[in-house]
C-alpha cells in the first residue's frame, strides 16, 4: 500500500519552529490519516484537533461540522483519482484507464473510500470522473443518453467492485463461513455451489477485477462498432 498524507503535529515539528497556518486543507489531511489508521468511525472533530495540536473550537473556522469534514475526506479522495487521459487512445482503453484510476485511489486510501459510498460530494471536484467519462463517451460518437448511460455503467463498476473488494457488499461474498456449512445445503436446491465450493473458496481480487472490466470493456466496444456500423450504413445511403 503506498504511503498517505500526514499532518506535522507538534511532536514532529522541530524544536522553536513555527506552527504551519491552520487550513481546511490540513485539517482534511488530518482526518484522512486518522481514517486511514483507525476507521471512519474513529473521525471526530476532537480527534483531528488532537492529530493537529489545536484546539478543537479553532477547527470550526474551517469546517462547520463533522458531516463537513466527511464530505471534506470524500472530496479529498476522488480529487486524488488520476484522470490524465490519451485521446490519440481508443475509447475502450481510455475507458479502462478512467475504471483502473477509481481502484488505485480505494487501494490508496482504502479506509476513506468507504466515505466516498455514503457522502455526497457538493464541489465542481466530485464531477471530474463523470465529466471524464461523458468527454471518452461523446468523443467516440455517442449521443447524450447513451453517453450518460456509459458513464453510469463505468461508474457503477469501478464504485461497486471497489464496494465489494473492501467488504462493504457482504450480501456479494457467497463464500461458506466455515466448510460445514456446505455440508447442510440441499443439494437439489444448490447443486452449483457445492459443486463449484472449491472456486467459491478462492478469491484472488486482481483476477476477479480485471474480469469484469474486460467483460464491460468488451460489451464498450460491441456497442461502439454498432454505432460505427449504423453511421457508416447512413453515409452510404445518404
Amino acid at each position: 500500500m503506498v504511503s498517505r498524507v500526514s499532518s506535522v503535529t507538534p511532536e514532529e515539528a522541530a524544536p522553536g519552529a513555527a506552527r504551519p497556518a491552520l487550513t481546511r486543507e490540513r485539517i482534511v489531511r488530518a482526518a484522512v490519516e486518522l481514517i486511514e489508521r483507525d476507521g471512519a468511525d474513529a473521525l471526530s472533530m476532537r480527534g483531528v484537533a488532537a492529530e493537529l495540536g489545536v484546539a478543537v473550537m479553532s477547527l470550526y473556522n474551517h469546517v462547520p461540522n463533522k458531516a463537513a469534514l466527511f464530505e471534506g475526506v470524500a472530496e479529498h479522495v476522488v480529487a486524488g483519482i488520476d484522470l490524465a487521459d490519451d485521446p490519440d487512445e481508443p475509447f475502450t482503453e481510455r475507458a479502462r484507464a478512467l475504471v483502473r484510476a477509481f481502484r488505485k485511489v480505494a487501494h490508496d486510501y482504502p479506509r476513506s473510500m468507504t466515505v466516498v459510498f455514503t457522502h455526497k460530494i457538493d464541489t465542481p471536484v466530485g464531477l471530474r470522473p463523470a465529466e471524464r467519462a461523458l468527454a471518452l463517451a461523446s468523443a467516440a460518437g455517442f449521443d447524450g443518453e447513451t453517453s450518460v448511460r456509459i458513464m453510469r455503467a463505468l461508474m457503477a463498476y469501478a464504485l461497486g467492485a471497489q464496494m465489494r473488494e473492501i467488504g462493504q457488499a457482504k450480501a456479494l461474498d457467497y463464500q461458506p463461513a466455515v466448510a460445514e456449512s456446505l455440508a447442510r445445503l440441499d443439494p437439489d436446491e444448490f447443486p452449483h455451489v457445492i459443486a463449484f465450493a472449491p472456486d467459491l473458496a478462492r478469491h484472488d481480487p486482481e483476477t476477479d477485477f480485471e474480469f469484469g472490466l474486460d467483460m464491460l470493456i468488451h460489451a464498450l466496444d460491441a456497442l461502439h462498432k454498432g454505432l460505427m456500423e449504423r453511421t457508416e450504413l447512413m453515409e452510404r445511403t445518404d
